[in-house]
């Protein structure tokens, strides 16, 4: 499917207090971004509603392009490997929930799944490789629903474990970040849960069989809007859950918990610093699981001890976040929300 870039937009930056270390980007469009991916210092997708998608390959000059055909998806996903290749996810019911790719830096657009299932709602994806990856739906009848694909996305197949925890009644997936599912190494998967409950769900074989396991998030036996909405992971053992009520942005109960397990056992901290409600959690890379960053509706915070401790970085209004290395990383929001971590 072919698309125009709708426009070239140049960076404009929005002079950093010292009180924070976010730059605005000033990009020409009021799509909300709940998309990111960040492949290096450079290079950058985002995606967003109306079908929009952003690309950088410097770091300044933003791309801002639509999928020819889709200008009605809400694209809450995006994985990227390259200034060219990237694949990108819509939410919805139905017909809505779809997975196109590029491996032209955004000209074309080639459809690779379409659901046809009305019960089907996809939430999320995650890779392993350009070639492996793996997508979640919310429940159907009980089960959350996979699909994966081994070949580039040439082909995407129903995932039929030989274990899956059953789901309670209300229980779901959200779909702020796309940071509801994470993969590691080259057979570890998690994703999270809400609404009833707040659960991690676990695979160390990609997907053949499950194990799940609680949380001490707010969870929507408290409030149906709440729950885990992110999960990122340093290694094998060593993980973050962040979430709580997003109704309550600056709630700072029960928003935040560490395994060093697997995700085995989920341990609060109590009296965390985190500043409120957080709907995405990364790991930033070459910190030795020291430094992660966590992001929402109401500021982002950094930590730089694990997670035991955090300091807020700003009081922007962020969806989701990603990082290429300890100096360089991004933020995408509401409104046309793009915005660049400059290290002190």
């Amino acid at each position: 499917m072919s698309k125009l870039f709708s426009s070239i937009v140049l960076v404009l930056f929005v002079a950093a207090t010292s009180q924070t270390q976010w730059q605005r980007h000033n990009v020409n469009t009021t799509a909300d971004f709940r998309g990111l991916s960040v492949v290096n210092e450079n290079i950058a997708w985002s995606s967003g509603t109306k079908g929009t998608f952003l690309r950088t390959v410097d770091g300044k000059l933003w791309q801002v392009g639509t999928v020819q055909g889709a200008e009605a998806l809400d694209f809450r996903d995006i994985e990227a490997f390259d200034a060219n290749t990237a694949y990108i996810l819509s939410v919805g019911a139905g017909e809505s929930s779809r997975i196109y790719k590029t491996t032209d830096g955004g000209n074309t657009w080639g459809l690779q799944f379409k659901n046809t299932n009305p019960k089907v709602f996809l939430t999320a994806f995650a890779f392993w490789d350009d070639k492996n990856g793996i997508a979640i739906s919310n429940p159907v009848d009980g089960h959350y629903q996979l699909i994966t694909t081994e070949d580039g996305g040439v082909n995407w197949k129903p995932l039929i474990p030989q274990f899956m925890p059953l789901t309670f009644e209300g229980e779901s997936s959200f779909t702020v970040s796309g940071t509801c599912i994470t993969v590691q190494g080259s057979n570890n998967i998690w994703f999270v849960t809400g609404g009833t409950t707040a659960r991690v769900f676990s695979s160390t074989n990609r997907g053949l069989t499950w194990t799940v396991r609680d949380t001490p998030l707010m969870n929507g036996v408290e409030n149906e809007s709440a729950g885990i909405f992110s999960v990122a992971f340093y290694d094998a053992e060593s993980g973050i859950v962040v979430g709580g009520d997003y109704r309550k942005p600056n709630d700072k109960s029960k928003t935040i918990a560490l395994t060093i397990n697997g995700g085995y056992k989920w341990m609060p901290i109590k009296n965390s610093t985190l500043s409120g409600f957080r709907s995405c959690i990364v790991y930033v890379p070459g910190t030795k699981g020291k430094t992660w960053v966590a992001a929402g509706s109401s500021g982002s915070d950094i930590s730089t001890d694990g997670g035991l401790t955090w300091k807020e970085l700003d009081k922007g209004s962020y969806h989701t976040v990603g990082f290429a290395n300890s100096k360089t990383g991004w933020a995408v929001g509401p409104n046309g929300t793009v915005a660049r971590f400059i290290a002190r």
